[in-house]
């Protein structure tokens, strides 16, 4: 690999010990349709995770259920052995079924077994950060997280886990798993258009535990998309350029993890996150959500 970058957009955070590039990369889209099953180009997926550690990203997100199991692989294959720079996030808490659904698996036995899933198939002998994965596909879900996060806890004593995250989780849970243990990252829905976290955000800014919002590009209607692509023509950018730029302006605790299973696509999204914005713009953006 050549020498990474260091001029990746948003510069970084600190996770516990950890230091990350505040532009990350996610890996859920490397598996098949649906996330099922193998990549259509192998080799190309693997090219993307090469060049994202080319590029100087130190934070890539992942799941076993992925695939199931096909992300992991593909990141041992491509990275192993891993930089020493390089931290990989995990998320626990969810299965695949035959039909490709994501049913829950927070029981002690499930995310034990899950936690050993990830270290076999990312080959590495303690897990850098796990999320527990709350809520379905619906999104998050009220209801104590205490078994299944205590758990989790008791791996880290184990030493098979370093730091812990939540994901999909309502401000209520976040605030039961901080009374059991520390976290150092929520994972959320969150984008221009989907807002409903800003007051935690900022909460947890305060408390210097980052927020990652997954799908931060997806979820905009006609009108929304239309308002977004206004902005970005001004500015002669693409739309999800102006998205990615506007979360990592958003907050100085926002780290992101866009996903995409091309070289090309990659670059871009590094490029246009570094975008600036005016105070006009994000004004104008901010009325999206509104």
């Amino acid at each position: 690999m050549s020498t990474p970058s260091t001029s990746l957009p948003g510069g970084t955070w600190t996770l516990g010990d950890l230091t990350v590039t505040r532009f990350g990369y996610g890996a859920m889209q490397l598996a098949g349709p649906w996330v099922v099953g193998p990549p259509a180009d192998h080799e190309g997926a693997l090219a993307v995770l090469r060049a994202a550690v080319d590029l100087g990203i130190t934070h890539i997100d992942t799941s076993d259920a992925y695939g199931p199991r096909i992300t992991n692989e593909l990141i041992r294959e491509a990275l192993h052995p891993y930089p020493g720079t390089l931290h990989i996030v995990t998320k626990v808490g969810a299965n695949r079924d035959a039909q490709g659904g994501w049913p829950t698996a927070r029981r002690p036995e499930d995310l034990r077994k899950q936690v050993h899933e990830n270290l076999q198939a990312l080959e590495v002998e303690v897990l850098d950060l796990v999320n527990l994965r709350m809520g379905d596909a619906e999104g998050p879900q009220p209801g104590s997280l205490a078994e299944a996060f205590e758990t989790l806890v008791e791996l880290q004593q184990d030493g098979l886990i370093r730091h812990l995250g939540v994901s999909n989780v309502t401000a209520e849970q976040i605030a039961e798993a901080q009374n059991i243990a520390p976290i150092v990252c929520v994972q959320n829905m969150y984008n221009l258009a989907h807002r409903y976290d800003d007051e935690l955000i900022d909460r947890l800014a305060a408390g210097n535990v980052a927020y990652v919002p997954f799908f931060p590009l997806g979820g905009f209607t006609p009108l929304q998309s239309s308002a977004l692509s206004a902005v970005a023509t001004r500015l002669g950018a693409t739309p999800m350029s102006v998205a990615l730029a506007w979360l990592l302006q958003r907050s100085p605790n926002i780290l992101l993890i866009p996903g995409t299973s091309t070289v090309a696509h990659l670059r871009e999204n590094v490029a246009g996150a570094g975008l600036s914005l005016s105070p006009e713009d994000v004004a104008e953006l901010d009325d999206i959500s509104s």
